[in-house]
């Protein structure tokens, strides 16, 4: 069985590679002679998106492709899947040793651990582990936690749409929201998807921890041009509340509420077991806020204040 199945990604693979422009299912499923064995059309679906899956896991880049008949096609072309000569010395393999060690107790151990492997067949430097974890008592470390993070950063990778159900802080019941994933980004503690939100034409971030239920992927083309790096980078940290345009008094519960004592740029101690506390006050700071519950009174902006009391009454609600 696993000879028959490497056989069968191999010749799917070579199809991907071989031609010039997208086969569809159909003349994919004539071309090779597994899929012309398989048992009816539920089977060689079934067949196929796993093939197809397994082979993206492997590292192979497939794009789906839409064309005038609205008939799905696939390919991988040769230029997308051809890495230049990588050179590197024992400093950067070193890093990268340390890069793969974020991801241990994440998602992403196995194919961290897959690209190490490759890298190392195709010459890099066994470089001295400085960050051993029988050495050191700190290791890095990334939590994820969320079930979408998996899909959607597939989906970022592949520049696949998505459709998921997503419940803003504020909001009763979820929404349906279609969307361009571009990256993901981890602050503080919570993971952040930017991408172009169709419904509403302009970019959006949407925290993982508030998608429900299942991400699911969309054929087709992204309609909108998905921005450098640093621009979405940027993004997140906005709409997260890290780009502060002004500030915001708040009392906190003496002992509690460590992160906002650390980016307090005042701290006065109060006699009755509350400090009042002066915060950089950006876009999101209302939904951060809110996470502290009965330990935080905002003082001022009334703005501020009236956000954070409209999202404690719908979390009230449920």
């Amino acid at each position: 069985m696993a000879i028959a199945k490497a056989e069968r990604l191999m010749n799917l693979a070579l199809c991907l590679l071989g031609t010039r422009r997208p086969l569809s299912k159909r003349e994919l499923r004539a071309s090779i002679e597994a899929y012309m064995e398989a048992t009816g059309e539920d089977a060689f679906n079934r067949m196929f998106e796993r093939d197809k899956d397994d082979l993206r896991e492997l590292g192979l880049v497939i794009e789906t492709v839409e064309n005038l008949d609205g008939e799905t096609g696939y390919l991988a072309r040769r230029d997308s899947n051809r890495l230049p000569p990588i050179t590197l010395d024992a400093e950067e393999a070193a890093a990268l040793g340390l890069a793969a060690k974020v991801w241990q107790q994440a998602r992403l151990a196995g194919a961290a651990s897959g690209a190490l492997q490759k890298l190392r067949a195709a010459g890099m430097p066994e470089a001295e582990d400085a960050y051993d974890a029988q050495a050191s008592a700190l290791e890095p470390r990334i939590p994820v936690h969320e079930a979408a993070f998996e899909p959607l950063m597939l989906a970022c990778r592949d520049r696949r749409p998505v459709v998921f159900d997503y419940r803003k802080a504020n909001a009763a019941r979820p929404e349906t929201r279609h969307v361009e994933p571009w990256t993901l980004e981890c602050w503080r503690g919570h993971w952040y998807l930017a991408g172009w939100d169709r419904d509403r034409g302009a970019e959006r971030v949407f925290r993982l921890s508030r998608i429900t239920g299942k991400v699911r992927s969309r054929s087709g083309a992204f309609t909108a041009p998905v921005p450098d790096v640093v621009t979405v980078r940027e993004t997140v940290e906005s709409w997260a509340g890290e780009t502060a345009t002004r500030s915001a008094r708040i009392r906190l519960r003496a002992g509690c509420g460590y992160p906002l004592r650390a980016r307090a740029q005042s701290v006065t101690e109060g006699t009755d077991g509350w400090d009042e506390l002066e915060i950089p006050y950006g876009h999101g700071l209302d939904a951060w806020l809110v996470e502290f519950g009965p330990d935080v009174v905002v003082l001022e902006p009334a703005d501020l204040r009236a956000d954070v009391v409209d999202r404690l009454r719908a979390v009230a609600k449920g």
